[in-house]
């Protein structure tokens, strides 16, 4: 594979994965009280990982962070 579909795959998953964390912290924000900070954190989205932290769903809040981290990584060497 070249360089350029290596940053490709990793820009898919990246995202993948980012987009999997961020709607898993939904759900289960959702299931939480106070329910409006769901809808919120779905809106605002730098609040789920700190949301879902403070609800005792660290792994999630870890993976959506990490996953956000690599997307703009892979982001940084498409543009470069």
């Amino acid at each position: 594979m070249t360089h350029d579909e290596w940053v490709t795959l990793s820009l898919v998953v990246a995202f993948a994965s980012l987009l999997t964390a961020h709607v898993t912290i939904i759900a289960g924000l959702a299931a939480r009280s106070p329910r409006w900070r769901a809808p919120a954190a779905a809106v605002v989205f730098p609040l789920a990982p700190y949301w879902a932290s403070r609800a005792g769903m660290h792994t999630r809040s870890v993976a959506w962070v990490a996953s956000a981290v690599a997307y703009a990584i892979s982001r940084w060497l498409a543009y470069r």
